[in-house]
C-alpha cells in the first residue's frame, strides 16, 4: 500500500490506437452476429406464424412471410459487406492514408501562404525605404484617362 515502487505500465499512443481499432473491429462483428442469430430466429417465428397459425391468409400476397424473409437477407448482406468488404477497404489504413494526404495539402497551402505574405512584406519594405521610386498609386488613378472613377474624385 505504502510502497516506493509503483509499477504502472504505460501504453504509448500508437499501441492504444491498435488496442481501440482491434476493439471497434470485435464489436462490428459481434454486432453481426447477432443480427445473424436474430435473423434465423425471426425468419423461424415469420415461417411459423404465416403457414402454421394462418396469420397473414387475407393479405394481397399468399406467401408473405418468404418476401419478408428475402428483404431481411438483403439487409444482413448490406451489414456482411460493411463489415467485411467496406472495411478493408475504407479501414484504419485507408483513414490514415487519407490525412497524411490532407496534412500535405494544408502544409503545402500554408507554405504557399507564408511564401506570399513575405514576398508582400519585402515589397512593402521596399516602397517604405525609397517613397521617391515608387509613386503614389492614388495620383496614379487620378491621373488616369481611362479610370471613370478618377473625374468624380477631383
Amino acid at each position: 500500500m505504502f510502497s516506493k515502487t509503483k509499477k504502472t505500465e504505460r501504453i504509448d499512443p500508437e499501441q492504444r490506437e491498435q488496442y481501440e481499432y482491434a476493439r471497434a473491429r470485435i464489436k462490428q462483428k459481434k454486432r453481426l452476429m447477432q443480427h445473424f442469430i436474430v435473423f434465423l430466429v425471426g425468419s423461424v417465428l415469420l415461417i411459423i406464424i404465416n403457414p402454421v397459425l394462418g396469420v397473414g391468409k387475407e393479405f394481397f400476397i399468399q406467401n408473405w412471410f418468404v418476401w419478408a424473409i428475402l428483404i431481411w437477407v438483403f439487409l444482413f448482406l448490406i451489414h456482411v459487406f460493411n463489415v467485411f468488404i467496406t472495411n478493408k477497404f475504407m479501414g484504419k489504413e485507408w483513414e490514415t492514408r487519407q490525412l497524411e494526404k490532407l496534412k500535405a495539402q494544408q502544409s503545402a497551402r500554408i507554405t504557399e501562404l507564408k511564401k506570399q505574405a513575405v514576398q508582400e512584406v519585402t515589397v512593402a519594405e521596399v516602397k517604405a525605404a525609397r517613397p521617391d521610386e515608387f509613386p503614389d498609386t492614388d495620383s496614379l488613378k487620378k491621373n488616369n484617362p481611362s479610370n471613370p472613377t478618377a473625374e468624380n474624385e477631383l
